[in-house]
Formats: structure tokens, sequence, C-alpha cells
């Protein structure tokens, strides 16, 4: 079973992927779960807000970044009823 941890640094945001992978003897995957969590500068808390079970969603989340810039965060703090932004502070 292979972990990687990708962190990316924002203004006021850190975002980290975990990402766990097990491969079978010829290569094949077998599981593969990511978990991305936001940091608010300051704050040892972390909060999950996705769960991606398709592989490659760290090089995915960084693309979007790299594109839409702040509206890709924007996007992670929706509710799920897609209404209105949530707050990054409880």
């Amino acid at each position: 079973m292979r972990q990687t941890i990708t962190k990316i640094k924002g203004l006021t945001v850190n975002i980290e992927v975990v990402e766990v992978c097990q491969t079978d003897q010829n290569g094949g995957i077998l599981c593969y779960v990511a978990a991305i969590y936001i940091q608010v500068h300051g704050s040892a808390e972390k909060r999950l807000v996705r769960k991606s079970r398709l592989p490659g969603a760290a090089a995915t989340l960084k693309a979007e970044i790299r594109r839409d810039g702040l509206r890709a965060f924007d996007r992670m703090l929706v509710n799920p009823d897609h209404r209105r932004p949530q707050s990054l502070h409880p």
C-alpha cells in the first residue's frame, strides 16, 4: 500500500491531498482513495472537504487551481445543497 501526500499552499488556506493506493502484482489498481483537507493558516485543525475514489485526484486538483485560482477553492467550500459557501471558521 502506497500513500502520497500533496500539499498546496494558498494565501489564506493550505490544501492537503492524501492519496492511498493498493496495487496487485501486475500493477493493476485494487484500491484508491484520496482525502482532501483544508487547513486555515495559523490553525492546527484540518477539515475534510472531499473524498475521491478516482485515481489522479491530486493532479486534477492541482490543474483546477492552476486554471481557476481561487474559484477552485470556492467549489470545495460549497455546502452539499450547493447554495451558499461554508465559512472556514466554525
